[in-house]
């Protein structure tokens, strides 16, 4: 069977009670002097050589280019290591070292210069691994093989190579839609106590749940073991409310994001409101690709590819609904990856297509987008992440 990969919304005026409110519980002030690096995972497949490297000013937005960090072979996802020392990659592939498996890289981060030194590299036990994530104590990564459909775990060694996988879990299933024969887990979400795993699963309709041991290693099926979303809309990615009551998935096929009340003793999750993210009016494709929380809490971004747009939702404080703000154009093709700076302040979208990330300004009051007028010239972008410069 030939697996088809596609390629790290309230009303114009926001309600009072929106704009008064204080920070959520859970949300973060983060000041805005000193300086990020922004690292930025690419398809090496033309012009890219790997993770390229950029220093952010928040207080201004300036961004300045620091080049190619570290060269690896289509490091589509990145995640960092809570100590802030480690960086790691998918290396979404099919085959590694004559297997039929991708491939994880660790690196180490030199925080003065931003470059990175190639640690090791681990076969996922599954084919084009999409997503990646280390647990809260730094002591496990979890990956999703979107190409085999499974989730892997890996230990952490303290000089942050990969050890080999302490877990594995090969999910079964089908649904609908031509490109859901059978399982692609895409995604890893972690839950804020750090211990169940969400697997939004595109091939099965799921969002799949485990209970974690990050000292062991170990994934083990929680009870109910999934939820399931609107059939045939495909669940991409999973992220949680900075409060933690609530969680979102962002489905790729369907266009929708989905709303849903979390229970952190059980680890389980309740239905609450699924919305889609174009205008009511577009007839073309589109597959959705990131979805993110603002660190106000105020607010919830998704990415359209085909759109080529930002959704922006508003999140009601007393429903924990959204309501759509705007639509964005990314100014690109193929917005696979966006991210907003941990000030809160500004959004990068990745456009994959046309090799460029564009700067855009938050209104803080309304969730609005305005560009700043950069646009970075950089290869096949397709995920952004940030970490605080030394």
């Amino acid at each position: 069977m030939k697996i088809i990969r596609y390629s790290c919304l309230v009303f114009a005026a926001v309600l009072p009670t929106l704009l008064a409110a204080p920070l959520p519980q859970g949300a973060k002030k983060v000041s805005s002097k000193g300086e990020f690096l922004v690292y930025v995972g690419t398809y090496t497949r033309q012009d890219s050589k790997g993770i390229y490297a950029y220093r952010f000013q928040p207080a201004t937005g300036k961004l300045t280019s620091i080049g190619l960090a570290g060269e690896t072979e289509n490091p589509s996802f990145l995640a960092l290591h809570p100590n802030h020392r480690f960086l790691y990659a998918v290396n979404e592939i099919s085959n590694y070292e004559g297997q039929s498996a991708g491939s994880i890289s660790s690196f180490s981060i030199d925080v003065k210069t931003g470059m990175l030194a190639s640690l090791n590299k681990m076969n996922t036990r599954g084919t084009i691994p999409a997503h990646l994530v280390v647990d809260k104590t730094g002591k496990s990564l979890l990956v999703a093989n979107y190409g085999t459909g499974s989730v892997a775990a890996f230990p952490l060694n303290a000089d942050g190579s990969l050890g080999a996988a302490s877990a594995f879990v090969q999910h079964t299933g089908s649904s609908t839609g031509p490109r859901q024969r059978g399982p692609h887990a895409h995604a890893v979400g972690l839950s804020p106590d750090n211990r169940f795993v969400f697997v939004p699963d595109l091939g099965l309709d799921q969002v799949l749940s485990y209970r974690l041991d990050p000292a062991k290693g170990t994934l083990t099926p929680n009870d109910p073991p999934f939820t399931k979303v609107t059939q045939g809309s495909g669940p991409r990615h999973f992220v949680f409310h900075p409060n933690g009551r609530f969680a979102y998935t962002l489905s790729e096929m369907g266009s929708l994001v989905t709303v849903f009340a979390y229970d952190h003793v059980g680890g389980t999750l309740r239905d609450l409101q699924t919305i889609s993210t174009l205008p009511k009016d577009f007839s073309g494709t589109n597959n959705a690709a990131e979805l993110e929380v603002h660190p106000n809490g105020r607010f919830l971004c998704a990415s359209n590819r085909g759109h080529d747009s930002i959704a922006v939702f508003a999140i009601d404080p007393r429903a924990n609904t959204l309501t759509l703000v705007e639509h964005v154009p990314t100014q690109g093709k193929m917005p696979r990856n966006f991210a907003i700076d941990p000030t809160g302040a500004y959004l990068l979208a990745a456009n994959q297509n046309t090799n460029n990330i564009v700067l855009f300004r938050i209104d803080q009051k309304t969730g609005r987008l305005t560009p700043t007028g950069d646009d970075l010239k950089t290869p096949s972008p397709v995920c952004v992440i940030f970490l605080r410069a030394q």
